[in-house]
C-alpha cells in the first residue's frame, strides 16, 4: 500500500472523507525518506513538521542538563510524532527525533495543519481525537511510573506493544523503562 493509501486509511478510522476531501487533504501533505539514524529534529531546530510514519520507526529522545538522554517515546507505522510543544507554539525544539531504522514520512507543516483544520471540519475532529488519544496515553504512562514497577512497566508495554517489542533494541526499551539493560534482561526472560 503505498503512502497516500496508508494516510486515507488512517484518517478514515476516525473520519469518513470523500474523493474531493482526501485530495485536499492529501495536498498538505509532502512525502520524506530518511535513513536509520538520521535526524528528523534536532534539540534547539525551528519544528516543521508533525509526521506520520508510513514507514519505519521513531524514538523522540530528551537531553537533560546532566546530557542523560531520556526516550519520550516511540513512533512505528500508523502514528504521529512531533516534538509538538514546539510545532504547536513554534518555538525551538527541546527534543530530537530519530530514525531508528529507514523511515517514510508524510509531513505536515504548522500552516498546512491550521489549513487543514480551517478547510475541512472533519480534519478539526480527526485531530482532536488523535490528540485525546495521545493525551490519554500520556497519563496512562505517568500512572504507570508512579504506581508500578519495572517489570510491571514492561508487561503493560508488551501488551500494548507488542510489535514494538520485537523492533526496538533492549537498550533502547531499557533507557523508555527507566531501567538497565541488565534490568531488563532480567525481568523480561
Amino acid at each position: 500500500m503505498d503512502a497516500t493509501s496508508k494516510l486515507r486509511e488512517h484518517i478514515e478510522k476516525i473520519v469518513p472523507l470523500s474523493d474531493d476531501e482526501f485530495a485536499f487533504v492529501r495536498s498538505h501533505f509532502t512525502i520524506k525518506k530518511y535513513k536509520k539514524h538520521q535526524f528528523l529534529i534536532q534539540e534547539g531546530d525551528a519544528v516543521k513538521y508533525a509526521y506520520f510514519v508510513v514507514s519505519g520507526l521513531l524514538k523522540l529522545v530528551f537531553t537533560d542538563d546532566m546530557l542523560k538522554q531520556h526516550i519520550v517515546s516511540f513512533a512505528m507505522e500508523d502514528w504521529w510524532e512531533s516534538d509538538y510543544y514546539a510545532f504547536y507554539t513554534q518555538a525551538e525544539a527541546t527534543m530530537a527525533l530519530i530514525c531508528l531504522e529507514d523511515t517514510e514520512v508524510l509531513c505536515l507543516s504548522f500552516q498546512d495543519y491550521k489549513k487543514l483544520c480551517d478547510g475541512l471540519q472533519k480534519m478539526e475532529r480527526f485531530f482532536l481525537e488523535k490528540s485525546n488519544f495521545g493525551f490519554l496515553a500520556a497519563q496512562r504512562r505517568i500512572i504507570s511510573w508512579l504506581t508500578s514497577g519495572a517489570k510491571e512497566r514492561y508487561e503493560q508495554l508488551l501488551k500494548q506493544y507488542p510489535l514494538l517489542i520485537q523492533r526496538v533494541p533492549k537498550s533502547q526499551l531499557a533507557a523508555y523503562l527507566g531501567v538497565t539493560r541488565e534490568t531488563l534482561s532480567r525481568i523480561s526472560d
